[in-house]
């Protein structure tokens, strides 16, 4: 969720930079079952416009509608959305609807924040009565600390406190600059995740041909920085050379990501382990651990496409710890975690 709430402080920025009044709502209780779950949140601005999605669209005209005396009066407002007559998920959301206008101070802490991938909190005081009540509140935690009015903000004994915490960006490293490639940081750009694309600086390749990546670097194998490889990290090697996908892997046999493909077939990921391991034979177990090769699910996938849809994936399950499975195989609910 850390991409959707990124998206929506970027969305403030333009409208209060148009002088365009914004509210915030976010699903903070959910009794049943949803399309998302609490903790999710979009801005509303007074001109119609919207960012982010509480559900999958059904709900969204009625949260708009609702948020009308809210842009208004400048007083919270608690709705519930009952869709077990008029959705398929059978559940009733509450949703708090607040006037959102962090200050500079804040912003400027924020973009701190995400740019250092440390793990920060978002802390929501609510009560599920419906309707206008001033006090209810969604105040940012970053670094230890909570915003400037928290100490204005005195909540009553009876305000509920949803407490949400925010991981750093998920970001994928793809080395290659070939068509999978393009397509696959489009793919992980869709999905909200940072793309950085690294290639080798012989290479006839511009950043031009990667325009969902935020980060496209030439670099010389041999002298790769991968500091930008953390815990919260997936790497691809898919340069399409045996060379240069073992040159990066000596590099990035000193880091710790969560998953590590191998594009490529099981003799050539076993070549460039062993060749690895002839060369550095000190490399921890654990970095073996996180080795995927061949990257990918098998879905029967063909194509740069497919492909890289099998790849996304896969990672998202190592992140996620889950095995995976068909949901209709599963005996529990869909968010049982």
């Amino acid at each position: 969720m850390t991409h959707e709430l990124i998206h929506i402080v970027d969305a403030y920025k333009k409208a209060k930079a148009s002088g365009i009044k914004t509210v915030m709502a976010t699903v903070v209780e959910l009794e049943g079952s949803s399309y998302r779950r609490p903790g999710v949140r979009m801005l509303l601005l007074e001109n119609g416009g919207t960012y982010g999605a509480v559900s999958g669209g059904c709900v969204e005209k009625e949260v708009f509608r609702q948020a009308a005396d809210v842009f208004q009066t400048g007083t919270p407002k608690m709705m519930t959305y009952d869709g077990r007559y008029r959705l398929g998920c059978e559940g009733i959301l509450y949703i708090l609807i607040e006037p959102f206008s962090p200050e500079e101070n804040l912003l400027r802490d924020f973009e701190k924040q995400i740019s250092a991938r440390k793990p920060f909190e978002l802390h929501t005081y609510y009560n599920t009565k419906t309707g206008s009540r001033a006090g209810m509140k969604t105040l940012f935690l970053l670094n230890g600390k909570k915003e400037d009015k928290t100490d204005a903000l005195h909540p009553e004994a009876d305000l509920k406190v949803f407490r949400q915490t925010y991981k750093p960006r998920m970001r994928i490293v793809l080395f290659g600059g070939e068509h999978d490639a393009v397509v696959l940081s489009s793919l992980a750009a869709s999905m909200g995740w940072e793309v950085l694309v690294v290639v080798a600086a012989d290479e006839a390749q511009a950043a031009d041909k990667f325009p969902a990546a935020d980060f496209f670097l030439p670099v010389i194998p041999e002298t790769a920085d991968v500091s930008m490889v953390d815990e919260q990290t997936a790497v691809m090697l898919m340069t399409h050379s045996y060379v240069k996908d073992l040159k990066y892997l000596l590099r990035l046999s000193s880091t710790r990501p969560s998953y590590l493909g191998i594009l490529g077939p099981a003799n050539r990921r076993e070549r460039l382990l062993n060749e690895l391991l002839e060369r550095i034979p000190e490399v921890s177990g654990e970095f073996f651990d996180k080795i995927y090769g061949p990257a990918g699910i098998d879905l029967g996938a063909e194509g740069p496409q497919e492909i890289g849809v099998s790849i996304l994936a896969e990672i998202l399950a190592v992140f996620r710890s889950v095995q995976p499975v068909s949901l209709k195989e599963k005996s529990t609910a869909i968010h049982s975690r």
